[in-house]
């Protein structure tokens, strides 16, 4: 038997240590061809609360405008803590502004932690969700659902006045274009005070173009100024080796390949960038398959986007860039295709492959030395990667115990960084990390998933995890 839990039976809370178990049996197989019957879906446009959220990013808490980069190298010596076990495959963490911690697992489920309980919030059966292998089970490449399902989720800035909680996910359909993969990938939101949050799903933007087995994305956040951030994948429409070569990311009027930014309903800001021909949600476009988004304390976007074959990237947003990726013999992912392009270029380009998902850039002191750094969980990698971003011009980090600096003169004019790894396969996959209200930091890892190397997925798998000081 698969396991596949479609409830949690027990919790402790974020101060100790918890125990989840359970499984159901696997869902019958269906025919991968055939799009199932949608049920029918709230739009938007007559929403049940006030939506609206000031702008002004003075009022975000962590706000700093004469932040400054860390130039000492960071004590890698940390361990970690086990919080919560026997997730399945939890792919993002938001905290809400009243501490309530909402998680998503791939298998379809958002929970929430709050008053030392972790429970089930809705488990919509229109997502077409992955499922978790065991601890002990061969997964293959990838467990069955790929890298789809559940994947990011938010918060409203006004929680709990506003109940809201947004989430992207995958689900079978017509092609979002022609030829495409009968996939494509929904943001909704969820009223979790309802009798029914599952029925209380209202569509904020249908038919991200999306993709059955890779590279749907999708981090949602609200950023400082509570705009809505989504990242969203190619589709593996730019894959020759699954025979597809399409200019999504270059097509500004394509949601693929983009970063998105949001009124709370779903429309434009009139301070979004005005692209020729583009859609007018899309803040940057020509991204391959971005998982990460975060922002300094000056309320700078930072994004993490997985490259081919390595050239892994950290790129510092600006409104309106294209960032480079698109068709063979038109994209940039190396210094040589990159230079003479007017592509925005990269503060990272790897050599070796991070796999980087979710990332955050910690302004807290729990972990000292890591304050004003980015912080990037490792799929592949297995492994945190420490990312010092400072300004080209100032005074370079250091790259003492074992740092890798970042610096060519093809990339970034304005910012360089310095890379640093630490807990390697200590945890197996690190799918995200995040910033706790009172300065924790916290991981989520994705050992179920099918792809995880060495002896994971372990005993207890998937888990929360909260990073300190050693």
């Amino acid at each position: 038997m698969r396991c596949n839990r479609r409830s949690f039976l027990a919790a402790a809370g974020l101060a100790g240590v918890a125990g989840l178990a359970g499984c159901t049996s696997p869902d019958e197989p269906r025919d991968a061809t055939t799009a199932p019957d949608a049920p029918p879906v709230t739009t938007v446009d007559d929403p049940d609360y006030d939506l609206g959220v000031g702008h002004d990013i003075e009022t975000w808490g962590e706000y700093d405008p004469d932040w400054s980069h860390p130039v000492e190298a960071p004590n890698l010596d940390v361990t970690t803590e086990t919080v919560i076990e026997g997730l399945e495959i939890p792919w993002d963490l938001s905290f809400a502004p009243n501490g309530d911690l909402f998680i998503s697992e791939r298998v379809g489920r958002i929970a929430r932690y709050d008053s030392d309980e972790l429970e089930t919030v809705a488990t919509p059966e229109v997502i077409d969700h992955a499922e978790a292998i065991a601890p002990g089970e061969e997964g293959g490449w990838w467990a069955a659902g790929s890298e789809g399902g559940l994947m990011g989720i938010a918060a409203h800035p006004n929680y709990p006045d506003v109940p809201l909680v947004y989430a992207i996910y995958t689900r079978e359909d017509e092609p979002a274009v022609p030829g495409g993969d009968p996939y494509v990938n929904r943001l909704s939101y969820f009223d979790v005070s309802a009798d029914d949050t599952a029925a209380s799903e209202t569509v904020v933007v249908d038919d991200i173009p999306g993709n059955e087995i890779i590279h749907n994305g999708a981090r949602i956040t609200f950023g400082p100024e509570n705009y809505l951030w989504v990242t969203t994948g190619d589709a593996a429409s730019v894959n020759p080796d699954l025979g597809t070569n399409q200019p999504l990311p270059q097509d500004p009027a394509s949601l693929a390949g983009k970063v998105l930014r949001m009124e709370p309903d779903g429309s434009a800001p009139e301070s979004n960038p005005e692209i020729a021909g583009g859609d007018p949600r899309v803040f940057t476009m020509g991204h391959r398959n971005p998982q990460g988004i975060t922002f300094m304390p000056d309320g700078t976007p930072v994004e993490t986007e997985h490259g081919p074959s390595a050239h892994d990237e950290v790129n510092v947003l600006n409104a309106g860039e294209n960032y480079g990726w698109g068709p063979e013999g038109e994209r940039a992912r190396t210094a040589e295709t990159y230079r003479g392009t007017d592509y925005a270029r990269p503060v990272v380009n790897t050599d070796e492959t991070w796999a980087p998902p979710g990332a955050v850039f910690y302004t807290a002191d729990a972990v000292p030395s890591w304050q004003n750094r980015l912080v990037v969980g490792g799929l592949r990698s297995q492994r945190i990667n420490l990312v010092t971003i400072y300004p080209t011009d100032g005074e370079p980090a250091s790259a003492a115990n074992g740092g890798t600096r970042f610096d060519a003169d093809w990339m970034n004019p304005n910012y360089s960084a310095v890379h640093h790894t630490t807990l390697e396969d200590e945890l197996g996959r690190i799918r995200h990390v995040e910033q706790g209200p009172d300065g924790t930091l916290y991981a989520i890892t994705s050992n179920r998933d099918g792809r995880a190397q060495g002896d994971f997925p372990r005993e207890g798998d998937d888990r929360l995890v909260r990073i300190k000081p050693a």
